[in-house]
């Protein structure tokens, strides 16, 4: 009997994570043309320049279509669910309402930025205040799990990382919005590995907002990669969906890597498993400094030296690197899910692990740039 109840119960749960990405997506299909068709009348464009890969003038407000849509999405899977099981809604934790004033901080700087320019000062300011909101309502990362030989870590110690974490993760999933289809693409892929996540820890209100945002995605990739410029169906997610969902999946690292045994057991993959979702977004920032700090070049100047743009210089189109890069995202997914559920190995090694492979793959691509006679770093 007990084993039908909790059946049922998550079935239940299932139903509505189905809910809210259909309705998502749903948001999206209707919301991005709109999108389209007001940046066209108001002249909103994303204008090519010798750093951006794109050489038409395309809309860059696609991101403004991320948090309505999640949120409608959450909403009308609450009400589904109270119509379909009788329950009360579900209660919202004090840090899971700062997440929200969090996330419209950096949902309405994103869109300020993409309509009037907002200097990176400023941006970066709001992002670490919307970063310290988190550990302030409690939720901060208080365990490294072995990770050099350290487990529980103090508050300030805690806080101190968190705020780096999530702002870190902020600017790598904006700085590697550079072709097609890729932020949204590896945006997409973590969400779904955290969903799983928070599926196997019976986090279902998490699992309902992450789906929801997950529906939404699913347009605009399709609008970004496949829709036709000169028919003003193709869109960029621009600063107000990579900072948004940059802001989500750092909250998300933080959440899953936090010990609450209120809320989840003790799990000593918690940390690593997190890495694993950003991984090559979190790589990629790394080499970009080390390289320019090697090349005495400034750490935040723009160039064209991530992960996507050397792909392109080994001869791939735009569409083939975004592959490649997805396909490494589920190779160090793979290798990580082995050492961690299969064979487990110390945090400490499996990242060593990580970077080793990393640096492989980043010198064969290396070689294949010299081969063509091209310069590896621009």
């Amino acid at each position: 009997m007990k084993g039908s109840i909790i059946e049922q119960f998550m079935s239940n749960y299932l139903i509505l994570d189905a809910v809210a990405f259909f309705a998502s997506a749903l948001c999206g299909f209707i919301l991005i043309p709109q999108i389209l068709n007001y940046c066209k009348q108001k002249k909103l464009y994303d204008i090519p320049n010798e750093r951006k890969v794109h050489k038409n003038f395309i809309p860059r407000l696609g991101g403004v279509s991320f948090l309505p849509s999640m949120l409608l999405a959450f909403l009308l899977a609450v009400a589904f669910m109270t119509r379909l099981t009788g329950e009360e809604p579900m209660t919202i934790s004090l840090w899971t309402g700062t997440f929200f004033v969090s996330l419209i901080l950096i949902y309405g700087v994103g869109i300020i930025d993409d309509l009037f320019g907002v200097t990176a000062r400023m941006k970066f300011g709001v992002q670490i205040i919307a970063a310290l909101l988190m550990p302030l309502s409690g939720l901060y990362i208080n365990n490294l799990y072995g990770f050099m030989g350290i487990h529980e870590i103090p508050f300030w110690l805690g806080t101190v990382i968190t705020v780096f974490i999530i702002v870190f993760i902020d600017n790598a999933i904006n700085l590697i919005d550079g072709i097609d289809g890729l932020a949204g693409g590896l945006a997409f892929l973590a969400l779904g590995g955290f969903l799983a996540c928070f599926m196997r820890e019976e986090v279902y209100t998490y699992c309902i907002l992450i789906s929801g945002l997950m529906g939404v995605l699913l347009p605009y990739l399709y609008f970004n990669i496949l829709g036709d410029p000169e028919k003003n169906r193709k869109i960029f997610m621009g600063d107000s969906g990579s900072l948004t969902l940059g802001f989500i999946l750092g909250f998300l690292f933080v959440k899953f890597s936090m010990h609450n045994p209120n809320v989840m057991p003790f799990h000593k993959d918690g940390l690593i498993l997190s890495i694993t979702m950003l991984i090559v977004p979190m790589f990629d920032v790394v080499r970009v400094v080390l390289m320019r700090t090697y090349h005495h070049r400034p750490l935040f100047s723009a160039d064209k030296n991530h992960i996507h743009h050397k792909l392109m210089r080994t001869g791939l189109t735009q569409h083939m690197a975004l592959m490649a890069i997805l396909l490494a995202a589920m190779l160090f997914g793979g290798i990580n899910l082995f050492f961690t559920q299969v064979h487990y190995i110390d945090l400490t090694y499996i990242l060593l692990i990580d970077i080793a492979v990393f640096l492989l793959l980043n010198g064969l691509v290396d070689v294949a740039i010299k081969r063509r006679g091209e310069q590896i770093f621009s």
